[in-house]
């Protein structure tokens, strides 16, 4: 308990904003702490006050607990609010923040020391009859320990980190034969991302349901729960879409786990905001999976069932305040769904983005809500987590909380970067997620549903962007058109030859092979205003003009369009010689983002197959794998392990083997 009257948060991007935005409306002073590659952030300048704590890598900055005590001493902030992620959970740095005379808004370090590890924490909640998933939590580590207890459990194998969460330092295993490649990815990945290589193991539990309670208790030993949150909806384990309350979650079953969870929350003497996550299998039962110490991303649909700030609600605890209110009087008004837009290629195995972004559109009305770090102008790191924004809706009913979350999404306009919107409206338009039946399995179970722009619609963004380019260098006398022009456009592997034509009155005519279109602009930045009506004019057809507004940004060679179903991105390459590394499957080994080059598993001379690993780039905290493209023989390395690598850099180069013919006549 402290009565402070400034606070400095010890985080970065959309949450740092949102802590700041409810203390200060408070009355609090806000200090915000920055990396030399958030200079310029949202964060930095929603604050009172900013401190710069380091370099761009988390270990030089928001994970350097000795520069945030420091930034916390220069700015005189009496306490410390660590969002979630980076020092969150780490009850070393609560211990220091309490050490040093700060209010640390959190629970005490004993409670995060124990459910940070998720090893200790199974054992304990086990002890006081809260259920866990079958598996091994024990403290032998080495890999003669590990294989017997995962041939004991038997698979389908969950690896986990035991500091870990995030997905970061878990592993799904079908197959023993693979189980040392992958005990030794997951104990690298944990070992990168918490300090430790702790792992435990767990009996998968099939097509499950992940469900979560979030419990709020104060200093007086008052704990509540507030309902629970479904968030099944997962790739690469981790949460894409999450809601409140739950459509499998039967009054009964809440009553359970939020029993349960209150019993875990007094077992490690809980105070402030906390989560108790649950694996539910088919038939209701549930299993301890593990406690958040901190607040949640997915934390705004609470808020919106319920009415309460949660950060407001922290803030009260840790300044001593009792909680007023009782279980019996909390209420759950209608339904919220949160997704989480981010930095990522969803049709290319979800690969985090990096790069800039030329423009940020939202639109918010009522019941709707954008939680995010990112403005026009904003750069996308490969230092940090990939995740853009949080787009929340609430509604009286399910029905229309995912209405107005699809429309949220749909106006919410990103150029310069490739995010996961179309992706996350597949999703929420799916037949099993409408029908409230989605588990953590959906997503891969339903691969085939999540399908990138077709051809045709490439072809008519591609239309659309010739028109475009056409209109805005009219003004120009060095480009201004008379008669025809011929352009060149590029996109997913297609280059498109198109011809554009104005006819005097502001229409341009744009022929792709046998097929025209007629658009209209009006503007001199997005949106413009577009028009289209029919190429033929008829009888029918001539009355009609199709009116809206278009977002478009031409950049370098790039145009980025939101248009319709969807994001295209095409280069123009009217004027532009081919790339050197145009082709696929040419044996060229690019960097995907920017990132770190961890390891080169080849030499110049080896012989490679297709799809054999050759390389492992880290970024945006996670690892990738990159694969050969071809089979043949490796001539060069034109990177080191260590070296930081831009997008698309050559890292190595493999001689395509040679296709042989049998012309032995058997």
């Amino acid at each position: 308990m402290s009565d402070f009257k400034s606070l400095l948060v010890a985080n970065r991007g959309e949450i740092a904003v949102r802590i700041m935005q409810t203390a200060k409306r408070m009355g609090y002073r806000t200090v915000a702490v920055y990396s030399d590659a958030d200079a310029d952030a949202l964060h930095v300048r929603t604050a009172d006050e900013a401190v710069r704590i380091g370099t761009g890598p988390v270990t030089d900055s928001y994970l350097n607990p000795d520069a945030i005590l420091a930034a916390a001493r220069i700015t005189g902030a009496e306490a410390v609010h660590p969002g979630y992620g980076f020092l969150s959970e780490n009850s070393a740095f609560s211990q220091a923040c309490l050490d040093q005379g700060l209010c640390f808004i959190g629970p005490p370090p004993a409670a995060i020391a124990l459910m940070g590890d998720k090893r200790q924490a199974k054992q304990a909640v086990a002890k006081v009859g809260v259920p866990t998933v079958p598996g091994y939590a024990g403290s032998a580590q080495d890999l003669a320990r590990l294989t017997a207890e995962a041939q004991r459990i038997g698979t389908p194998l969950m690896i986990k980190a035991s500091a870990g969460g995030g997905g970061r330092g878990m592993r799904l295993v079908t197959d023993l034969n693979q189980l040392e490649d992958q005990l030794g990815s997951a104990r690298t990945e944990a070992r990168n991302a918490f300090g430790s290589d702790e792992l435990i193991l767990e009996r998968a539990v099939n097509s499950p349901r992940h469900i979560e309670v979030q419990v709020l208790a104060d200093h007086h030993g008052h704990s509540i729960h507030l309902g629970e949150r479904d968030c099944s909806l997962q790739r690469r384990h981790q949460k894409v879409v999450e809601e409140a309350p739950s459509p499998f979650v039967t009054d009964a079953l809440r009553e359970a786990m939020g029993a349960a969870a209150i019993q875990v929350a007094a077992l490690c003497q809980y105070q402030g905001v906390g989560t108790v996550e649950f694996l539910v299998d088919p038939e209701g039962q549930y299993y301890f999976l593990e406690m958040n110490t901190r607040l949640q991303v997915e934390h705004p649909v609470t808020e919106m069932i319920t009415g309460l700030d949660l950060v407001e609600w922290q803030l009260r605890v840790a300044a001593g305040e009792p909680l007023p209110f009782t279980q019996e009087q909390i209420r759950f008004q209608g339904h919220a769904m949160e997704a989480r837009l981010y930095a990522e290629d969803p049709y290319d195995h979800y690969l985090p983005q990096t790069g800039p972004v030329w423009v940020w559109r939202t639109e918010q009305s009522p019941g709707t809500r954008v939680d995010t770090g990112s403005v026009t102008g904003s750069d996308i790191s490969a230092y940090y987590d990939p995740m853009l924004a949080k787009v929340i809706a609430h509604g009286p009913d399910r029905a229309t909380a995912l209405r107005k979350l699809d429309r949220a999404l749909d106006q919410t306009i990103v150029l310069g970067t490739r995010t996961n919107k179309r992706f996350l409206r597949q999703l929420l338009q799916h037949k099993d997620f409408k029908a409230g039946m989605a588990t953590t399995a959906t997503i891969e179970e339903q691969r085939h549903h999540w399908l990138p722009l077709d051809a045709e619609t490439l072809r008519e963004h591609a239309c659309l962007a010739a028109a475009w380019l056409c209109y805005r260098r009219r003004g120009s006398a060095a480009t201004r058109l008379t008669g025809h022009s011929h352009l060149t456009l590029a996109t997913s592997g297609q280059q498109l030859n198109l011809q554009v034509t104005e006819d005097g009155n502001g229409w341009w005519q744009t022929q792709l092979d046998s097929h025209s279109r007629r658009y209209r602009f009006q503007g001199t930045a997005p949106p413009y205003i577009m028009e289209t009506t029919p190429s033929t004019e008829t009888d029918d057809a001539a009355a009609w003009i199709r009116r809206t507004p278009l977002w478009i940004h031409h950049e370098d060679d790039a145009i980025w369009l939101d248009q319709g179903p969807g994001v295209s991105v095409l280069r123009d390459l009217t004027h532009q010689p081919p790339s050197p590394h145009a082709a696929s499957g040419d044996g060229a080994i690019l960097a995907p983002m920017d990132g770190n080059l961890l390891e080169i598993r080849v030499q110049p001379g080896d012989s490679v197959t297709t799809g054999q690993v050759v390389a492992v780039v880290e970024a945006m905290k996670m690892e990738h794998q990159l694969k050969a493209t071809v089979s043949g023989r490796v001539t060069e390395l034109t990177a080191i392990p260590g070296q930081q690598v831009k997008a698309r850099a050559l890292l190595l180069s493999i001689e395509p083997q040679a296709e042989t013919g049998d012309d032995s006549g058997s």
